[in-house]
């Protein structure tokens, strides 16, 4: 049947028996079905077909058969959705009907099923809500009322979901709906949301008492919905908070939600945490539902604090929290939290407590209202800073700041055996972990981030601590020590604080004396163990760099040189990463540099080879880059070596769009510190341009911006052009016609090919040339055609006789530019008809015969008629009243061509231009 013909109620069997056959192993029975859903996913009524089989259940239907409906459906819905034709895809009526149909059907046993069901509904709601779905919220809360466990779960599924994508709408009509959702939602969902919590504390009190935990939640399943709908409720509470009111930080407007919620969900922390370790070796599920719930409640308290700081600002909030998480930080094992995710997100809401800008108080001091004015915005903020700082000045006072400086250092930044033992197996990744992670996702980065941040609040009282840890470490674990001890281990933790905060220890550290007695010795100690301290001296020798002066410098140059060749990868890594802070550093020696590049590529080019990981080769690329910018034409020995290096790293790389970014930003740099000695790379250099710029190649939208300015990078630097690189300009053509994002770059191109191509490159690629230009004139703005006229002026002067005839359709557009008259109040326009007119007046001047006759086109003259633009006798005159008349408007350069156009207008003998002759002269 056509395509057009609708599918019905009828076809499900078949559209059944299709989808079945289209997941078999055997492709004689596959791709016959796969071809007859793609015939018949245009039709209409092939969404309500599949969601009959969605619904279907029982063992007639399979489960296999049913996602992948919901598939289908999803990707339908995402392709058709907005469609209003009925004769094609999915018509008003089938799309009330499938909203209806899909609100009966979240009562789906099969979990992933229904997630799947959720996340349609919602990405139907983002379109839909609220003009065309407004009574979805109301059917919803309709079926809350249920009291079937699993219906309500499946319904907070649902609201969860959709409240998700309704947040990220960001117009002013859509967060007013927000709000309207938030009202009608937030009492209901809470009070369930309480009502459970007690519950769930209930149920985990008896079952923590028994023994016979597994049978009794095999019997009952319903414990484990009502904590998993427990955590949707609170999911969609945060959501509700969140996003169903402007960030009181803009406002100062309190969230009442705020002082309700936090201390409840405190407590519930406070409630919940024991069960992580009476559950811990008894029960894996009710062990692992404790562990996340607190997890994701900590979360909650850190995203509503950052959403609404001020409405966080109350005796039962702030204080108690940050109280609560102190507390967990210096003492885990007392609190039973000693989890690591739960600690982290102990550490992230002090962390972002102690750095947020709005609870800094003001130079000003409180705002005291004597009058009966109401505050204003900013004596509201300056009021909710003055009491954050003061509750934070109770809960933080000196001896906790110590302490807790202490615990940081001391406890969380030891490496302990399992970090060592992952560090022995794979020494690369436990770099990148340590080094390169999200600082929030694990303990140690975690730890260290919050330590910054509190030492920059506290710094007069914490660098003393900070130092006297430092001595202490030293004393107990000298620089020739090689058994790791606890000693060493604090000597690393305190080597770290040191790297973090250089700026004020150098205050009281000399850092001469420092690397002469100990790190300089402990660098050359080779011993296996004391890996763990030559990677961190190889790290702070890259943050103390300010501080690294005289003569001592070129010693710390050699020492980390000296690193990249170390047994450790680990070490090597960290290595390399000072190096590229220390060869940016302002106050860099180019000499010192020389001295040791050898060594320098020859273990770069060794790194490459031993390291396996995407942020490793990432990260020696990132120093060649950096080697290449000081180098210059000493680079010019390493050409070979350095042109097989990049090579090889390219057809390692395929595939790997970052890597291979990286890697043509690196070639760029090397290309330009060959200068006019570049060809020495072209063997390796054309494959790799020629795949870049191909518009048609897998990796064009990732690879094209920096493959073109690679394509410049190499034109300028060439001695001349090639036959390889003649051979690529018609890429450019593709570039163009695909967007004009690389316009500036693309102009560039075409110049140097101008310049240096010469009569050999019009010859060879006139046509592609003129294809470009007439593109770019066609369709740019104001600002792409002023950076675009000066190639087109260039290529008139270049080439007077060969050029005009080739652009002749970008000339003729010029023409119309020039006579438009649509410049009044617009100074950029008045811009480009004053350059598009000296081009013009160029043209006549070098090539007359070519200008009367583009001047005479019979098209051209209809085609500037039928929009309406008023003549003179002919073009030429109207013409010369542009250049009367934008003469003023044009720069030095284009006055003396608009006068030399006019001079040989005067010798062509107009009758009309003799009546002008006043206003030519003048």
């Amino acid at each position: 049947s056509g395509d057009s013909m609708a599918l019905s109620a009828g076809d499900v069997p078949t559209m059944y028996a299709v989808l079945a056959n289209s997941l078999s192993a055997d492709e004689a029975t596959r791709h016959p079905a796969e071809s007859a859903l793609a015939q018949c996913e245009p039709r209409p009524g092939f969404c309500s077909c599949l969601l009959e089989i969605i619904s279907a259940r029982g063992s007639s239907c399979r489960e296999d058969v049913r996602l992948l409906a919901t598939v289908y459906f999803k990707n339908s819905i995402n392709r058709y959705w907005r469609t209003r034709r009925d004769s094609y895809g999915i018509s008003n009526e089938e799309k009330d009907h499938l909203r209806k149909n899909l609100l009966l059907n979240i009562r789906e046993e099969n979990n992933q099923i229904a997630l799947q069901l959720a996340v349609l509904i919602s990405k139907i709601a983002r379109l839909d809500y609220p003009r065309e779905w407004r009574d979805l919220f109301s059917i919803l809360a309709q079926q809350l009322q249920s009291a079937d466990v699993l219906a309500s779960h499946r319904v907070f599924m649902v609201l969860f979901r959709t409240l998700k994508e309704l947040s990220t709408k960001r117009l002013a009509v859509d967060q007013r709906n927000y709000a309207e959702i938030t009202s009608h939602l937030f009492e209901y969902t809470w009070n369930l949301w309480k009502s459970d919590v007690q519950t769930i504390l209930q149920n985990l009190s008896m079952l923590s008492q028994r023994n016979d935990l597994d049978s009794i939640l095999e019997q009952s399943n319903d414990l484990i919905l009502i904590c998993d709908r427990w955590l949707l409720c609170l999911k969609i509470i945060r959501q509700l908070i969140f996003s169903g009111y402007a960030s009181d930080s803009t406002t100062a407007q309190e969230v009442w939600q705020v002082r309700e919620v936090c201390p409840t969900v405190l407590s519930a922390i406070q409630s919940l945490l024991p069960y992580y370790s009476s559950f811990k070796d008894k029960q894996a599920k009710l062990w692992e539902f404790a562990k996340r719930a607190c997890t994701k409640l900590m979360k909650v308290l850190v995203t509503l604090q950052g959403r609404h700081p001020y409405s966080f600002v109350h005796q039962t909030v702030l204080p108690a929290t940050v109280d609560f998480c102190l507390n967990i930080i210096t003492n885990p094992e007392q609190a039973g939290a000693s989890f690591e995710e739960f600690l982290i997100q102990c550490m992230v809401l002090v962390k972002t407590v102690s750095e947020c800008k709005e609870y800094k108080p003001s130079a000003t001091g409180r705002v005291i209202n004597q009058s009966a004015e109401p505050l204003s915005l900013e004596q509201k903020k300056k009021n909710f800073a003055a009491v954050a700082s003061d509750m934070l000045k109770v809960v933080l006072p000196g001896d906790r700041v110590v302490l807790l400086c202490n615990i940081l250092i001391r406890r969380y930044f030891i490496y302990t055996a399992k970090d060592l033992e992952e560090w022995s197996e794979n020494p690369e990744s436990f770099h990148h972990e340590q080094n390169v992670v999200q600082w929030t996702e694990k303990q140690r980065p975690c730890a260290e981030a919050l330590f910054i941040v509190i030492f920059e609040n506290y710094r007069e009282l914490l660098a003393p601590v900070v130092v006297s840890i430092l001595r202490e470490a030293m004393s107990v674990s000298p620089p020739l020590e090689t058994d790791v001890t606890s000693g060493m281990l604090l000597k690393d933790a305190a080597y770290t604080a040191a790297g973090h905060v250089y700026y004020e220890l150098s205050n009281y550290l000399s850092f001469n004396e420092w690397f002469h007695g100990s790190l300089s010795i402990e660098i050359s100690n080779g011993h296996p163990n004391m890996r763990i301290i030559r990677r961190k001296v190889a790290l702070l020798l890259g943050q103390w760099i300010s501080e690294i002066k005289g003569d001592t410098r070129k010693l710390v140059y050699r020492a980390l040189v000296a690193l990249l060749q170390d047994n450790d990868i680990a070490v090597r890594l960290a290595a390399c990463s000072s190096l590229c802070y220390l060869f940016q550093e302002s106050s860099f020696s180019e000499l010192d540099l020389f001295e040791c590049l050898p060594t320098c590529w020859t273990m770069c080019f060794k790194l490459t080879e031993d390291v396996q990981e995407f942020d490793s080769k990432v990260q020696v690329l990132n120093f060649i880059s950096v080697l290449l910018e000081h180098v210059g034409d000493k680079v010019i020995p390493f050409a070979s070596q350095l042109s097989q290096f990049f090579q090889k790293i390219w057809d390692e790389s395929a595939g790997e769009s970052l890597l291979q970014i990286q890697l043509l930003t690196a070639l760029r740099t090397f290309v330009s510190s060959l200068g006019y000695q570049s060809p020495l790379s072209y063997h390796m250099l054309m494959p790799i341009l020629q795949s870049g710029v191909n518009v048609d190649s897998p990796d064009a939208l990732n690879l094209l911006e920096d493959s073109v300015l690679l394509w410049e990078a190499t034109l300028s630097n060439a001695p001349s052009i090639v036959s390889q690189l003649m051979d690529l300009f018609p890429y450019l053509v593709g570039i163009v016609n695909r967007s004009f994002d690389h316009l500036e770059v693309g102009v560039n191109i075409v110049e140097d090919y101008t310049i240096f191509g010469g009569s050999e490159f019009l010859k060879s690629h006139g046509t592609s040339l003129a294809n470009v230009l007439d593109t770019i004139v066609g369709n740019v703005n104001d600002k792409g055609l002023l950076t675009t006229l000066p190639v087109i002026d260039l290529l008139i002067q270049l080439f007077p006789q060969e050029a005009p005839p080739l652009i002749s359709s970008a000339l003729q557009k010029l023409i119309f530019i020039s006579l438009s008259r649509d410049d009044e109040h617009n100074p950029s326009r008045t811009t480009v008809r004053a350059s598009s007119g000296a081009i013009l007046a160029r043209l006549l001047v070098m090539n007359t015969n070519f200008s009367a006759q583009l001047l005479s086109e019979p098209a051209l003259l209809a085609n500037i008629q039928q929009s309406g633009i008023s003549l003179k006798d002919n073009l030429l005159l109207s013409l010369v009243d542009m250049w009367i008349d934008k003469v003023d408007n044009a720069t030095a350069i284009q006055q003396k061509e608009y006068a030399m156009a006019l001079s040989v207008v005067l010798t062509l003998q107009i009758p009309q231009v003799i009546d002008k002759l006043d206003d030519i002269l003048r």
